[in-house]
């Protein structure tokens, strides 16, 4: 398979026929990009390519000697297929192999740490390896970075997520695997567990007063890279009677998600029955993420974006990732805002950011 000699930006879209890959590689055509599409089935893949006059490669994550000859002359992967936890590591191996920078959209708190376990590796070939470019965790990594630039020797930092968007099949999948693992926050720069449903409390957005929980966003390694601050919590926008009916619950929910079989089949019937939003609430679907740094010394710092819905953020994130990228001379594993800075979020269409009382 050899690139075009034309101009325009060509790279690799792994997992192209999912629902995020699909929106992806719209948004890519759109902005003048000629990815090649990419992903197990040629079938699928042919009419999705057809349509938006690429070229397309099938090659399963199990074919290493396949995914480098894929990535022949080719700069740079996005991956968008997920479980991430289970299909990740494949695909980085096969950047590392080719030299080709590897991108991915996970919010799955394991592979950004085995995307980090691979950051000398990626400097010695000269490539960036970068987790989480979509929402998870763009928002709300730039806003971490964000408000601790405004809080020097901060030493805890508050993240929480508000979003009414309908979960696709690939991420509900994903959440899924995590869920056996149970809750978890950051304190003394170590991840530690916590009960799932404990913490709960009141945040003020820059729209309105939400109730939140505690939930393990991928945000607890991020910013962790980002920012550097020890002790970490992230939070989720729930209806306040969640936390405590969770704290009884989860436990039992959680036994039987351990359960091979069990969370196999829930899988394929996520596959079969969950759709996504529909164009409609992709386009007038809004988000908003809100973030608080503290220092020991009672300073400390709010703030708050507003961005548009978590699938259609992703998409337009993803390609301006690539842009950048491409465009740059890093090397080694970053976090969106370790590369492009706290600012990057709002060269997406449709974000607002403000500063908030604490």
């Amino acid at each position: 398979m050899n690139p075009s000699t034309n101009s325009a930006p060509r790279w690799l879209l792994y997992g192209a026929t999912g629902y995020t890959g699909v929106l992806i590689a719209e948004e890519a055509v759109r902005r003048g990009h000629k990815p090649v599409l990419a992903g197990r089935s040629r079938e699928k893949l042919a009419p999705l390519a057809a349509r938006l006059g690429l070229d397309l490669v099938a090659v399963g994550l199990d074919d290493a000697r396949g995914l480098v000859s894929a990535l022949d002359g080719l700069p740079l992967v996005v991956h968008a297929a997920g479980p991430f936890v289970h299909t990740s590591e494949p695909m980085v191996q096969a950047c590392l192999s080719a030299g080709a920078h590897y991108l991915d959209i996970t919010g799955e708190i394991p592979v950004f740490e085995n995307t980090f376990r691979h950051d000398a590796e990626a400097r010695g070939r000269g490539i960036v390896l970068m987790s989480g470019v979509g929402f998870d965790v763009v928002p709300t990594d730039c806003l971490a970075r964000y408000v601790a630039d405004k809080v020097p020797g901060a030493h805890e930092l508050d993240l929480a997520i508000a979003s009414d968007a309908q979960l696709s099949a690939g991420t509900t999948k994903s959440a899924l695997e995590g869920l056996p693992s149970g809750g978890f926050v950051r304190r003394g720069g170590q991840l530690r567990p916590w009960p799932v449903g404990k913490g709960a409390r009141r945040v003020r957005f820059s729209d309105k007063e939400r109730s939140v929980m505690p939930i393990p966003w991928g945000d607890l390694e991020t910013a962790w890279h980002s920012t550097g601050i020890p002790n970490i919590t992230t939070y989720v926008a729930q209806p306040a009677a969640v936390a405590p009916l969770l704290r009884v619950t989860f436990p039992v929910l959680q036994r039987l998600l351990a359960v091979d079989a069990v969370r196999d089949r829930l899988s394929k019937l996520v596959e079969a029955r969950v759709r996504g939003p529909d164009e409609a609430l992709r386009q007038t679907g809004r988000c908003h993420v809100w973030a608080e740094a503290r220092a020991p010394d009672g300073r400390r710092a709010a703030a708050g974006l507003e961005t548009p819905e978590a699938y259609a953020f992703t998409a337009k994130a993803t390609v301006l990732a690539v842009e950048q990228v491409l465009a740059g001379e890093r090397r080694g594993a970053f976090t969106p805002a370790q590369a492009f800075g706290a600012d990057f979020v709002l060269s997406i269409e449709g974000v607002r950011r403000e500063d908030l009382a604490s």
